[in-house]
């Protein structure tokens, strides 16, 4: 690194977007730690469990897709800051209004605004330290956001180990509010207020679908990234039922496997960036990664050992294949010029997010014909391979100069 760097990945701009993306998680990953807890409290049966929970993480999820693409035309027309704070104020107060629901569809109605809220924060952010940082020092900023924005997940588990169900979403409410106060000092992106001041057309989301090469690389771009939300939306949300049928007969606690999952991804993400700096290259990073989830899905539902203990093992193994996370958003910022950018960098993810819905959906149709593990076998191989052919058409983006915009 050249002299002054560190002050430069340590600046205001990656410090509150990390803490934004660390808020983030803690509320998007919350409903899956006391998703049990929250339903029986509402009176759900103990056999309803799992369709209900289903119900509210697809409701969730719906919402991620719609923010999304809301918050990233935004973030092109009107600017990355405007995100950074509707966005936060939405979740925040999605997630207060969550701790005073009585019933399953106020549940899913507030999921569904949440997740909404919680659509433009890792987008915005990724896009904004992008932009602001030199190339050379892209993969350390976005690295550092994710690493640190990924521990939510862990903050939590503590917190909904401590406080009922309804005082965690208080917490992930206010938590959101506070982090509003340091974002009043965060400056808007150099290269964006340039784009802004020309004639150029920003956040069309149709230009993505009138060319073959932008079409290509969105998708691309998108389907990369499947195997994260199999991992998340699968084997860890559904640890609970996943356990017992793969042979583990100590109780499974969901919230400790999603800590110890999102440790892996931080420990992985952390690892995947540095990586990607030092071989240059974003792309052989990705794939070894994928390989790697290969590696420890099968390890999840086949390994012969059934204690607890390395079952959180394997739960921070997954977390650890899918820690390519921060890798994947940073080369979806890059692949598109700034004109585009923050809406591809907030949709890329977010649909990634969304395709949870049909990946739960497939899991519950093979579920009831072949039984629980053979349909997570199957649904998992089927991202992994859909996510091996779309690296492929993907250019490598490392050291990119990013100050370019997407023509006619």
């Amino acid at each position: 690194m050249e002299k002054g760097d560190l002050r430069k990945l340590f600046s205001i701009p990656v410090i509150v977007a990390a803490l934004g993306y660390f808020v983030d998680i803690y509320d998007l990953l919350l409903f899956s730690i006391v998703r049990i807890t929250s339903l029986k409290s509402l009176g759900v049966a103990d056999d309803q469990l799992l369709g209900q929970g289903i119900f509210l993480i697809n409701s969730q999820m719906a919402g991620l897709l719609t923010g999304g693409i809301i918050w990233g035309i935004m973030g092109d027309k009107k600017g990355r800051l405007s995100v950074l704070f509707g966005s936060i104020l939405l979740y925040s107060l999605a997630n207060i209004a969550n701790g005073f629901v009585t019933t399953v569809d106020q549940y899913a109605l507030l999921r569904f605004i949440a997740g909404i809220g919680l659509a433009g924060e890792l987008g915005a952010g990724i896009t904004l330290v992008s932009e602001v940082l030199p190339s050379r020092l892209r993969g350390y900023g976005t690295t550092i956001v994710a690493s640190v924005g990924l521990l939510g997940a862990v903050v939590a588990n503590f917190v909904a180990r401590q406080f009922d169900w309804q005082i965690a979403y208080f917490i992930g409410g206010g938590l959101g509010l506070l982090l509003l106060i340091a974002r009043v000092s965060v400056i808007e992106s150099g290269i964006f207020l340039k784009i802004k001041a020309q004639t150029v057309e920003r956040g069309n989301f149709l230009k993505l679908f009138t060319n073959r090469d932008r079409l290509t690389r969105f998708l691309s771009c998108i389907f990369i990234g499947l195997p994260i939300w199999y991992v998340i939306g699968i084997l860890i949300t559904f640890s609970h039922e996943l356990a017992p049928a793969i042979g583990f007969t100590e109780p499974v606690i969901v919230g400790d496997a999603v800590m110890y999952s999102y440790l892996g991804l931080a420990a992985g993400d952390l690892s995947s960036g540095l990586l990607s700096q030092w071989v240059r290259s974003r792309k052989k990073i990705v794939l070894i990664f994928i390989f790697l989830t290969l590696a420890f899905v099968l390890l999840y539902l086949y390994a012969p050992v059934t204690s607890s203990a390395f079952f959180y093992f394997s739960c921070f193994c997954l977390g650890f294949g899918i820690g390519y996370w921060a890798l994947f958003v940073t080369i979806a910022a890059e692949q598109f010029g700034t004109n585009l950018r923050s809406t591809v960098a907030t949709t890329v993810p977010n649909f990634i997010r969304g395709t949870v819905v049909p990946i739960t959906f497939a899991f519950e149709f093979l579920r009831l014909r072949i039984g629980i593990i053979p349909s997570a076998l199957v649904v998992g191989l089927v991202t992994i391979v859909i996510a091996l052919l779309a690296l492929r058409p993907l250019s490598e983006t490392f050291g990119k100069d990013l100050n370019f915009v997407e023509e006619d």
